[in-house]
């Protein structure tokens, strides 16, 4: 009995060591469990307060990255207007520019032809060409736009006054061949055979020269003068066998033997 009672104290002993032990086992997980806890909860407020942290920067950056698009548009719209207002003024010097160039061009034309009426022309008459003057040229055509209508006496004048002014013309050829003409149609031969004789001396090789020729002839016939008519014919088939003046002479010729 007393060793049972030995045995069952002994064992009460180690059921207590035991529930003693399990006691501080339990005590001492518990106390592990909450500084685990406690540091998951740290680590979870340290992470949350570095996600707000940065969710803030990002909220900060964000509204600065609107703020500078809203910027950076503001500036776009303003190159733009400027840009517009830029093209608005290249338009408007180009159309300055061309309504400067039409006026430049307008008025070199203008001075170019008034220079014109004062500066020498190249003509050409009777199939030869000569520089005249604008004044020259006009003079010498009003003289001739009278005689064909008619006005010899007039045309007379006219072809007269001409070669007084311009007694190196290049008309004047022409103008003594009309200025013959106006005198013959007012029966003024001897002053006729002057001016006729006068352009084949001065230029014998000249158009009109074997007609002055014959106009000579003409002349000498009205005067009575046979036989100088004859003569003179004689001299043109020898002169300009090959004219037209020529084969009015031969007629004319035989007529007067």
């Amino acid at each position: 009995m007393k060793n049972f009672r030995t045995a069952l104290g002994a064992l009460g002993c180690v059921l207590a060591c035991a529930l003693t032990f399990n006691a501080h086992a339990a005590l001492f997980e518990d106390d592990e469990a909450r500084r685990a806890i406690l540091e998951v909860r740290q680590r979870l407020d340290a992470s949350q307060q570095r996600l707000t942290e940065e969710l803030r920067r990002s909220g900060e950056e964000n509204a600065q990255l609107r703020r500078s698009l809203l910027e950076l548009s503001g500036q776009i719209e303003q190159l733009r207007s400027e840009l517009a207002r830029m093209r608005g003024q290249d338009e408007q010097f180009a159309r300055e520019l061309a309504e400067v160039q039409r006026a430049q061009k307008d008025m070199s034309q203008g001075v170019n032809d008034r220079l014109s009426r004062f500066e020498p022309s190249k003509v050409s008459v009777d199939g030869r060409e000569f520089t005249a003057d604008p004044a020259e040229k006009q003079e010498y055509e009003a003289a001739l736009a009278v005689l064909r209508k008619g006005e010899f006496a007039p045309a007379q004048t006219a072809f007269s006054n001409f070669l007084k002014r311009y007694p190196q013309s290049g008309y004047k050829a022409p103008a003594l061949f009309w200025l013959g003409n106006a005198q013959y149609a007012l029966r003024n031969y001897r002053d006729a055979m002057v001016n006729f004789r006068a352009l084949v001396a001065a230029d014998p090789e000249h158009l009109r020269a074997p007609e002055a020729v014959l106009a000579v002839a003409n002349c000498q016939v009205e005067l009575k003068d046979v036989k100088g008519a004859r003569k003179t014919l004689e001299d043109l088939l020898k002169a300009y066998p090959q004219s037209e003046a020529a084969s009015v002479a031969k007629e004319r010729v035989a007529k007067l033997r």
